[in-house]
């Protein structure tokens, strides 16, 4: 059966950085993919204040920074269920921005992004 994606349900999609606490790096992930994202990359980071800085305010500085591709229409919904995460579980705090991906080259990969299983056989 031939590919019937025929571009009408395109939907943007935005990659989102999330920067958490190294140890919450795997409940972070399992939040997100309640949001159907596909492709996430979880990778240790290292915080660049002076150590006596971090000890002062009880901070580390091992992070988990977690790249996930996520539909537009979902990156609100997703941020502010971050945002809840980030004020009410503790040493849960992070950051969390998204950039717009202008573009995805081959509609199986796009329709694995975004989740769009229209014409897949």
């Amino acid at each position: 059966m031939a590919n019937t994606f025929d571009g009408s349900d395109i939907k943007k999609l935005n990659l989102l950085f999330t920067v958490v606490d190294r140890s919450k790096g795997e409940f972070y992930l399992d939040v997100l993919s309640q949001f159907e994202v596909n492709c996430q990359l979880s990778m240790p980071g290292l915080g660049t204040a002076q150590t006596d800085l971090i000890d002062m305010l009880g901070l580390n500085r091992h992070k988990a920074v977690i790249l996930s591709v996520v539909r537009q229409d979902r990156t609100e919904a997703i941020l502010h269920c971050l945002e809840d995460k980030f004020q009410t579980i503790k040493n849960g705090k992070g950051i969390a921005f998204t950039v717009p991906l202008s573009s995805v080259i081959g509609v199986n990969l796009y329709q694995f992004l975004s989740n769009n299983r229209v014409g897949r056989e």
